[in-house]
């Protein structure tokens, strides 16, 4: 087995198995921070469509954002990682879930 080091959500450091970075999955991801009214949507869609990747995203009354991505690890991290680039963007925390696949999900959409 080839194992190599991979940038995590918010940096964290963990190893991968070379064939895990072509499977597709599908995360729900709830963001926490300073994360509305800040473009969070608009860089989540640019991102999303940029990687291409598939999902929604939406605001949360709680303050947070929602999101469920569906692509290969590698195209969600650099999802994440540009919408953590954004200008005002700061993620303090992040719940992440892996879920079920959506078989024929073939946009990316902000909903709510």
């Amino acid at each position: 087995m080839c194992f190599y080091i991979k940038k995590e959500y918010t940096y964290k450091i963990r190893f991968v198995q070379i064939g895990e970075m072509s499977k597709v999955i599908r995360k729900h991801i709830v963001c926490y921070g300073w994360v509305q009214g800040v473009g969070f949507r608009y860089m989540a869609s640019h991102a999303a469509n940029l990687y291409g990747v598939t999902g929604w995203v939406r605001n949360d009354p709680s303050g947070s954002v929602t999101m469920e991505v569906q692509g290969t690890e590698d195209q969600i991290d650099k999802v994440i990682i540009a919408i953590e680039r954004g200008s005002y963007v700061i993620i303090e925390h992040m719940d992440v879930k892996p879920i079920p696949v959506i078989e024929h999900d073939r946009d990316f959409r902000t909903v709510g």
